[in-house]
């Protein structure tokens, strides 16, 4: 549960800045207390830097990937992945709990400056592995990114979210030499999946 300041001015709030390739730095307004969703994970500045590799997106070579693409981010926090993806052009849907949709919704406003030919909304879906299966198409790709868990419960919720999302989806490891050599992680998976034909 989220732990949000009453005023956008209030010292709830800290920053973490996530700078682009273009030059321009989002600033993602995290809380100081909450749940998981209230800060900005690793895995989240690793799937942003991802987006924004050379395979996506090559100004030089006329490559955006993201342009005009339609994307959803299940579970965003934060909403930093999907503000990178809007700011490269993508029209962005940002999912989370109920409780957390003022910390997205401070986000986008904070960030809109940065998004230029995309755009970024906040929804709630629940629940995630449902409405991904309705989302996803034959031709559809999900980029799903998160980091390995040790503790607590974690463990058990990853392995039952997997175990319901490989029923209906096929999954693709993506290697660390595919990814952003600077913002990548062992303990960081990126998987590409693809719903079973």
């Amino acid at each position: 549960m989220a732990a949000l300041p009453t005023e956008p001015g209030d010292e709830g709030y800290f920053v973490r800045e996530v700078e682009k390739r273009d030059g321009g730095c989002l600033r993602v307004k995290q809380c100081s207390r909450g749940d998981v969703g209230c800060v900005v994970w690793d895995a989240a500045i690793v799937l942003s830097k991802y987006l924004e590799t050379e395979q996506f997106c090559d100004p030089a070579a006329g490559i955006n990937t993201w342009a005009d693409k339609t994307v959803v981010e299940l579970g965003a926090g934060t909403g930093v992945v999907g503000l990178m993806a809007a700011t490269l052009g993508a029209h962005v849907i940002v999912t989370d709990l109920e409780d957390l949709q003022p910390l997205l919704e401070t986000n986008i406003q904070d960030n809109a400056a940065l998004v230029s030919s995309g755009s970024v909304k906040a929804k709630s879906l629940e629940p995630l592995v449902m409405t991904l299966r309705s989302l996803a198409g034959p031709q559809t790709c999900i980029i799903c990114c998160y980091e390995q868990r040790t503790m607590g419960h974690n463990p058990e919720v990853e392995k039952r979210f997997f175990e319901l999302l490989l029923r209906h989806f096929e999954s693709e490891a993506i290697p660390l030499e595919r990814q952003d050599p600077e913002y990548s992680s062992p303990d960081i998976h990126v998987l590409h999946l693809h719903l079973r034909p």
